[in-house]
């Protein structure tokens, strides 16, 4: 299957001949890998602590995409060789120990007796019978877990919800696979926000449109930022940034490529076992920051209530 490759396995990848291919191929059987076995409370908790440990700490990309693969991995993790891991990452293996060094640690070898410590002392099993699209969902499951796991400490997204509130307009962008969550969030928020305006079309009137709100009030911006991560997400935030605003971005790691760009990012995980990408986890955590905001609007439920009294008046719907 082709198409443009936003969200998808796609075959771009591969094009730069036989690291490329090897690269295309190792992150294929990542995926395949991932979605194989069910995430268990304990996998959860690994996860947690792998994230952990990595945050605070300074990565280039190639780190990044290492320290990615562990968390989506962190049942495995404790037993790969840094071969496998580089292999799974689609990095060289000096990468992997330069990755453990960059931690703290001496070596590869001493991280992975770290890991030993923290994780579990037996992989998780699979009994094999599920089928790939069995899989797929599973795996989207396992995501809302860890996004549930994480949701433990509501602090951030009730940050978030207050710094919604308080931005007159609210700002909120999503460009090729993050369009739907962006327009999905900028409908159900104008129902209780006096303005929220989306910012779903890149090129060069994107930067006018943040100076727009910017110059309208606006002090926040929200993000929601999916694989493959488009450059112009990356160069707008910056912008925005430096336009003075707040970002808030919802993205499918800490470890992404918006990361440095933002000043509260709030990870939810994107399932990779279908020929597209599956986004639950951020489409969810979108309405739980829907939620968090009209906690944060003294008049959000006078807004809902005038909605229904009108919708009502209108006929708008059949039932």
């Amino acid at each position: 299957m082709s198409g443009d490759g936003d969200n998808g396995r796609g075959t771009g990848g591969a094009a730069g001949g036989a690291p490329g291919e090897r690269a295309a191929e190792a992150r294929a059987e990542e995926a395949r890998d991932a979605t194989a076995g069910r995430v268990t409370d304990v996998d959860t908790g690994t996860a947690a602590r792998l994230q952990k440990l990595f945050e605070g700490h300074r990565l280039t990309p190639t780190q990044r995409r290492i320290a990615h693969c562990m968390v989506r991995r962190a049942a495995d993790a404790p037993f790969l060789s840094s071969v496998e891991l580089a292999e799974l990452a689609g990095v060289s293996q000096p990468s992997v120990t330069r990755f453990a060094v960059a931690l703290g640690f001496d070596g590869y070898p001493a991280l992975r007796r770290h890991l030993r410590e923290v994780a579990p002392a037996e992989k998780a099993g699979d009994d094999g019978t599920a089928n790939e699209y069995q899989q797929a969902v599973q795996a989207e499951i396992d995501n809302l877990r860890h996004l549930a796991a994480a949701l433990a400490d509501p602090s951030p997204v009730i940050e978030a919800g207050r710094l919604f509130a308080a931005s007159r307009p609210l700002p909120v962008l999503g460009l090729r696979a993050a369009t739907a969550q962006a327009a999905g969030f900028t409908y159900f928020a104008r129902k209780v926000h006096p303005d929220v305006r989306l910012l779903d079309e890149g090129g060069t009137l994107l930067p006018d449109r943040i100076d727009a709100a910017v110059r309208a009030g606006a002090t926040t911006l929200l993000c929601f930022a999916l694989p493959r991560h488009p450059r112009e997400v990356v160069e707008a935030l910056a912008y925005a940034r430096d336009a003075g605003l707040t970002v808030v971005t919802v993205a499918d790691s800490a470890f992404a490529p918006v990361a440095r760009h933002t000043d509260l990012l709030l990870p939810a995980a994107v399932g990779t076992g279908l020929a597209f990408d599956t986004a639950c986890a951020p489409m969810l955590l979108g309405r739980v920051l829907l939620e968090a905001m009209c906690d944060a609007l003294p008049d959000a439920q006078a807004r809902l209530e005038e909605f229904d009294a009108r919708a009502a008046a209108r006929g708008l719907f059949v039932e």
